[in-house]
């Protein structure tokens, strides 16, 4: 009887490869999904954002909702983030100070410019909103709810992430995320690389493209020791509150928290 072929060196590192291949695909299945948030997104949809063949996406979506990391709703077809995806974010919350980090400032922002502040990071090709205060202005702008997922560059946290990457990063992030910028107002790259170009002019991020009808938002950078940035604070208003001298005044002040924060996040100080 003739003995199985033992796996060979070559045999076993294009297992290996396969198999992270298989979980690279899996996560930004993950990703495309979360960015929709609570609407979903239907099987063509998720091929479409991921680039990849729908049969492979299939069978992606059957393992994930079959270990509930996804769910797919029975009447509308489409995908959403599972029981498991919930649980598993529940367990890391505490691995992560920066929404605690960042509470104190988020509430002076808020109680200062009486307008809502946004803490956003940054999520691979996205941005995740993690945190947020309300002001005391009666009309409030609710821009983004905590756990909304956006793709990197849109609004004004997205901005404020890419304008100080190199050129060549950002042409990276936008060129990835091409597919899905329609469904935001109608970008495109060559809008959203203006809006970056804008802001590395005037060293804030502005989102006047009207993701929120009536409501205009601007935002700064949180970066690392090394100048790496990994979150973002914005604020957002009625657009008959942000007039050119309001920008400037907010801008101050979302400044000084931020600076702060570098700072502490430096070991140089503490809040």
């Amino acid at each position: 009887m003739r003995q199985a072929a033992r796996p060979t060196r070559e045999t076993d590192a294009a297992s290996r490869n396969s198999g992270t291949q298989t979980i690279q695909r899996a996560v930004a299945v993950l990703r495309v999904i979360a960015s929709r948030g609570h609407g979903g997104l239907r099987l063509a949809e998720i091929a479409r954002h991921t680039r990849l063949e729908r049969p492979t996406v299939h069978r992606i979506l059957k393992c994930l909702c079959e270990e509930g990391v996804a769910a797919q709703d029975t009447a509308s077809r489409r995908y959403h983030l599972g029981h498991l995806a919930f649980e598993l974010g529940l367990a890391a919350a505490p691995q992560f100070s920066l929404r605690e980090l960042c509470a104190r400032p988020l509430t002076r922002l808020a109680e200062r410019s009486g307008d809502t502040v946004f803490l956003t990071v940054r999520s691979g090709y996205d941005t995740v909103c993690i945190d947020r205060r309300e002001g005391s202005f009666p009309i409030k702008a609710l821009l983004l709810d905590v756990g909304t997922r956006r793709p990197l560059g849109v609004g004004a946290g997205g901005l404020a992430l890419l304008m100080h990457l190199a050129g060549d990063a950002i042409d990276e992030v936008l060129h990835a995320n091409a597919t899905r910028l329609a469904a935001y107002s109608g970008l495109t790259v060559p809008r959203l690389a203006a809006l970056v170009k804008r802001a590395q002019g005037t060293g804030y991020a502005l989102n006047d493209v009207h993701l929120t009808h009536g409501a205009l938002s601007l935002a700064l950078p949180i970066r690392t020791r090394f100048g790496d940035p990994f979150a973002a604070i914005s604020i957002g208003a009625i657009e008959s509150r942000m007039t050119p001298a309001r920008q400037t005044e907010l801008v101050t002040l979302l400044r000084g928290e931020v600076e702060e924060l570098e700072r502490v996040l430096a070991g140089k100080t503490a809040l």
